[in-house]
């Protein structure tokens, strides 16, 4: 658990800085501008920790469930090798989907106004700035965000459902009392 949870501290605080230095600046300055490509690194960086953590989430939901659920097999199921793999499988799943985003910017050309009503550059946005409208790239990112959120949601949903169901099962209300705490 505290394998994922340092994982998950470090997502997040890279998730909040992908984003805050500059909405701090434009708040502090009144700038209000950011590059290109910082615009692209933004986007990038904030999708890519953004879907790391639904996936860390969900790998941590499955932890609990293991715990809970298969105490006894507790050592075997979530071996340092499958901690190892479902978090190389978080981060990777976190580029794939960074790296659509990201590709899908690159391929935008944007005339006019270029000004993003909005405190850092997210995807929607730039979508309705965007001269060209590719509707593949643009239903291939919603696709994808649509599908972490919706898988990953559902394996929490599930994962909570069956230790909800066990600890309802169990006998003695101090066992009750210590996986109620081991889930908060």
């Amino acid at each position: 658990m505290y394998f994922f949870l340092s994982h998950l501290a470090s997502v997040d605080i890279s998730f909040s800085s992908s984003v805050i230095p500059n909405m701090l600046v434009n708040f502090l300055v009144e700038r209000n501008t950011i590059s290109y490509l910082g615009c692209a690194i933004q986007l990038g960086s904030a999708a890519f920790f953004g879907s790391t953590e639904f996936f860390l989430l969900a790998a941590m939901a499955y932890d609990r469930f293991v715990a809970i659920c298969n105490p006894l097999l507790y050592s075997t199921k979530m071996s340092t090798q499958v901690c190892v793999q479902l978090l190389a499988a978080s981060y990777i799943g976190g580029f794939l989907n960074a790296s659509s985003y990201t590709i899908s910017f690159f391929s935008f050309s944007f005339c006019g106004s270029n000004r993003v009503n909005h405190f850092f550059c997210d995807f929607t946005p730039l979508v309705e700035l965007s001269c060209s409208y590719d509707s593949i790239l643009i239903v291939l990112d919603t696709f994808s965000a649509g599908s972490i959120v919706s898988i990953t949601v559902f394996v929490i949903a599930v994962s909570y459902t069956y230790i909800l169901i066990t600890i309802l099962k169990m006998r003695s209300t101090e066992g009750r009392h210590k996986a109620f705490s081991t889930c908060t």
